[in-house]
C-alpha cells in the first residue's frame, strides 16, 4: 500500500511542480513567454523554486549540496509557500539542488522522516544530513527554510574563508604542506563557493601547485532582503504588464531588474523570453539566453534559454541543431513549452510516434491547462480522431492565445473558411508585432497542419510577411 501511494504521490507531484498556467503558454504552435513557466493554481509569481521529483533509483546529486523536501500530502505542495521563493531559486543555481520525496522512499528512510511530516532536510554530497526543519502545525513556511539554507551557506563560507586565512598564515611561516592542504580544501569547494574556491587557486598557483584559475566573472546574486524585496516588486510589475500586452513596460521593468542584480538569471530570462515570443527581437534574446548559459543558472532558467535558442534555431534552418537544444532543455528541467515545440518538430518530420511521445509528456505537466488541451487536440485530429478534436476546438474557440492551434483543427478537418478567420485572429489581433507575425507565417506556411490550405490565395495573403527562413527545398515543416 506505502508503495502504491509513493507512486501515486510521485506522479502528482511532477504534474503540481511542472505545471504552467493557461496565461503563460500562449502564442503560435509551441508559446512562450512569460519567463517560459509560472506556477499553476497560484497567484502570479516569478521566482518559481526549480523543485525536482526525486527518482525512485534513489540517486542523488554528486556535488554541493541537497535539499529535501518531504511534503505530508499533494495538497500541502500545491499551496506550499517553498514553490516561489527567490532566495531558494538563486541558490539552485549555486550547486544547491532542490528535490521533493516521500516518506516511503529510501532518502525518507534515511532521513527518519516518518511521522515527522511536512519535512526538510539539508544534506552534504555523501549524504550526510546537516540541518533539517520539521513543519509547525503541519505546515512548512519558505522563510523559515531559506534561514536554514542561507545559515548553513554562511557557516560553511566563513569556514572557508578562516581556512584562507590560516593556510596564507602557514605560508608565509614557512609551513607549506600545511597550507597547501588547506588551501586544496577551499578549492574543493568551488562547486557551491566559486570565488573562495579561486582566490584558494591563485594562492595555489603560488605555491606551485597545477590548478585553474578562473579567469570570468564569479559574482554570486545578492541576498540582501531589502534588496530582493525590491527587484521582486519590479519584477511582478514587469509580469503583470506583460499579461496585460504592455510589452515596452514589461521590457523597463525586467531591465530595471537586471540592474540591480546583474547575477540573477530571472530577469534575464522574462527579458529573453518577452524578446523572442512578445516582440520578436531575436537577435536581442539570443544575447540574453546565451548570459544565462554563460553564468551560474538554475535549472528552470538554463532549461528556458535553451529552448528559447532552440525554437530560433529551428527558424533559423539549422533543424537538428535546434532540436537538439530543445532536448537539451528538457533534460535540464521539464517544461510543456519545449515538450509542445519538440512535437511540432516531430510532426513536421512525419513521426506520429515521436510526436505523440512529447504531446503526452506535456499533457503530463498539466492535463488540465486548457492551452495544452487544445494543442493536445491538433495532433488527435493528425491521427484521424478529427470529431473529437472539433469538439475540443468548438468548447475553447473563445481562447484567443490558442487562435493558431484552433484554426489548425478546422484545416485538418477541412473548415477552410474557419481557418482562415482564426489565423486572420492569430495574427492580426494576438500578435502584436510584425517581426513576430513574419516568424510565425513562416511557421504557419510550413506547418504540416496547414497542408490543405497550402496553396490557396487566401492563405499566401494572409501569411504575405513569411520572411522565408524556414523554407527548405524537399522539406516541409519545421
Amino acid at each position: 500500500m506505502l508503495r502504491a501511494v509513493s507512486r501515486c504521490l510521485a506522479s502528482l507531484l511532477i504534474a503540481l511542480l511542472c505545471s504552467p498556467p493557461a496565461w503563460a503558454t500562449c502564442g503560435g504552435g509551441g508559446g512562450g513567454g512569460r519567463g517560459g513557466m509560472a506556477p499553476a493554481g497560484m497567484e502570479a509569481q516569478v521566482y518559481q523554486v526549480p523543485w525536482k521529483v526525486f527518482g525512485q533509483d534513489g540517486a542523488a546529486p554528486k556535488e554541493g549540496l541537497t535539499l529535501y523536501w518531504f511534503p505530508a500530502s499533494t495538497e500541502e505542495v500545491q499551496r506550499s509557500s517553498l514553490r516561489t521563493s527567490r532566495t531558494l531559486s538563486l541558490y539552485a543555481g549555486q550547486c544547491v539542488s532542490m528535490l521533493v520525496a516521500d516518506a516511503t522512499m529510501p532518502a525518507g528512510q534515511q532521513y527518519k522522516v516518518a511521522g515527522r511530516l511536512p519535512m526538510v532536510v539539508l544534506a552534504k554530497a555523501d549524504g550526510t544530513a546537516v540541518a533539517e526543519v520539521e513543519g509547525e502545525k503541519g505546515k512548512l513556511y519558505a522563510p523559515v527554510v531559506e534561514k536554514l539554507l542561507s545559515d548553513e551557506m554562511k557557516r560553511r563560507e566563513n569556514a572557508l574563508k578562516q581556512s584562507l586565512e590560516d593556510a596564507k598564515s602557514k605560508a608565509k611561516s614557512g609551513d607549506t604542506a600545511v597550507a597547501v592542504e588547506l588551501l586544496k580544501s577551499v578549492y574543493a569547494e568551488r562547486c557551491l563557493f566559486p570565488k573562495r574556491a579561486n582566490d584558494a587557486a591563485k594562492e595555489l598557483k603560488k605555491l606551485g601547485q597545477d590548478v585553474k584559475v578562473e579567469t570570468g566573472d564569479l559574482t554570486l546574486p545578492t541576498f540582501d532582503p531589502a534588496r530582493s524585496r525590491r527587484i521582486e516588486k519590479i519584477m511582478l510589475d514587469g509580469l503583470e504588464a506583460e499579461n496585460e500586452g504592455r510589452y515596452e513596460v514589461a521590457r523597463q521593468r525586467y531591465l530595471e531588474a537586471e540592474a540591480l542584480d546583474p547575477a540573477d538569471p530571472a530577469p534575464i530570462r522574462y527579458l529573453g523570453e518577452l524578446l523572442r515570443h512578445d516582440t520578436g527581437e531575436w537577435d536581442k534574446a539570443r544575447v540574453e539566453f546565451e548570459r544565462i548559459l554563460a553564468m551560474r543558472a538554475d535549472p528552470l532558467s538554463r532549461a528556458v534559454a535553451l529552448h528559447g535558442l532552440g525554437k530560433m534555431t529551428i527558424h533559423a534552418g539549422q533543424f537538428d541543431r535546434g532540436r537538439e537544444l530543445m532536448e537539451e532543455s528538457v533534460a535540464t528541467y521539464p517544461l510543456a513549452l519545449a515538450y509542445r515545440n519538440l512535437a511540432v518538430y516531430w510532426n513536421s518530420e512525419g513521426d506520429l510516434k515521436k510526436t505523440g511521445r512529447y504531446v503526452d509528456e506535456a499533457l503530463r505537466l498539466d492535463p488540465k491547462d486548457s492551452y495544452n488541451i487544445v494543442f493536445a487536440a491538433v495532433f488527435k485530429a493528425t491521427s484521424g480522431r478529427v470529431d473529437e478534436a472539433l469538439r475540443i476546438a468548438q468548447e475553447n474557440e473563445a481562447m484567443l492565445p490558442a487562435s493558431y492551434n484552433l484554426a489548425a483543427i478546422h484545416a485538418i478537418a477541412g473548415h477552410r473558411e474557419t481557418a482562415l478567420r482564426l489565423l486572420r485572429r492569430h495574427f492580426q489581433e494576438y500578435e502584436r508585432y510584425d517581426a513576430v507575425r513574419g516568424e510565425e507565417m513562416m511557421e504557419a506556411r510550413v506547418d504540416a497542419v496547414f497542408a490543405s490550405l497550402r496553396e490557396d490565395p487566401a492563405f499566401l495573403s494572409l501569411t504575405d510577411k513569411a520572411d522565408g527562413r524556414m523554407a527548405m527545398p524537399g522539406r516541409t515543416g519545421h
